[in-house]
C-alpha cells in the first residue's frame, strides 16, 4: 500500500510491488520466471543442438534467460495480492482442504496455480495439458508446504480455473 499525502488515506488500488525476498526489488515472480527459464532453456538447447554441443549449451543459456524474462512478464498479468487475499479467505471452504489446515500450508499451491496460469494461458489449452509439468516441478516450488501434489493439484486447478473464468472467452472449452 502507498500512503497518499493529499488525504492521508491508504490507496489500496496500488498494484502489489511483489518484492523479491532477498534483494527487496519490486516485480519478483519466482515461479513464473523459474518455469519460463526452464522451458526456455529446454527449447533453446533443443534448437542449439543443431549446431552441436556448443550450440546446445549456448541455446540453453540464451533460451533460459529469454524464458525467465517471458515467464516473469506473463506472471505479472495476474495480481498476486488480489489472488492471495481471495484464497486466504476462501481456501477453508474448498472440499479438498481439511478444516484444521492453515492457509500458509496451502498458499504455495494456489500461488503455483495462478502464476502458472499467468505464464501459460497463451500456450496451453487447459490445466490438464500443463498438469504433468506442474506435478514434476511441485517439490521444487512448494517451499515448506507439506501438501503433496496429489492434494495440491486441486488447489492449483482452482486458482487456474478462477483466472480462466475471469478472462474473456473459454480458452479450454470446458464451460468454466
Amino acid at each position: 500500500m502507498v500512503r497518499r499525502e493529499d488525504n492521508d488515506k491508504f490507496d489500496t488500488n496500488e498494484p502489489d510491488a511483489n518484492r523479491d525476498p532477498i534483494s527487496g526489488a519490486p516485480g519478483a515472480h519466482p515461479v513464473g520466471a523459474g518455469l519460463g527459464a526452464a522451458g526456455g532453456a529446454a527449447a533453446g538447447a533443443a534448437l542449439g543442438a543443431l549446431g552441436g554441443p556448443v550450440g546446445a549449451v549456448a541455446g540453453a543459456v540464451i533460451g533460459g534467460v529469454a524464458g525467465g524474462l517471458g515467464g516473469k512478464a506473463a506472471a505479472e498479468a495476474v495480481n498476486p495480492t488480489v489472488e492471495d487475499a481471495y484464497w486466504r479467505e476462501r481456501y477453508i471452504t474448498e472440499p479438498y482442504v481439511d478444516r484444521h489446515d492453515s492457509y500458509d500450508n496451502w498458499q504455495p499451491a494456489y500461488r503455483y496455480g495462478w502464476e502458472s496460469y499467468g505464464q501459460h494461458r497463451n500456450d496451453v489449452t487447459s490445466f490438464d495439458e500443463i498438469e504433468p509439468r506442474l506435478a514434476r516441478d511441485w517439490d521444487r516450488v512448494r517451499g515448506s508446504s507439506s501438501v503433496t501434489w496429489d492434494r495440491a493439484k486441486s488447489a492449483a486447478r482452482s486458482a487456474w480455473d478462477r483466472l480462466e473464468r475471469a478472462m474473456p472467452g473459454d480458452a479450454d472449452g470446458d464451460g468454466r
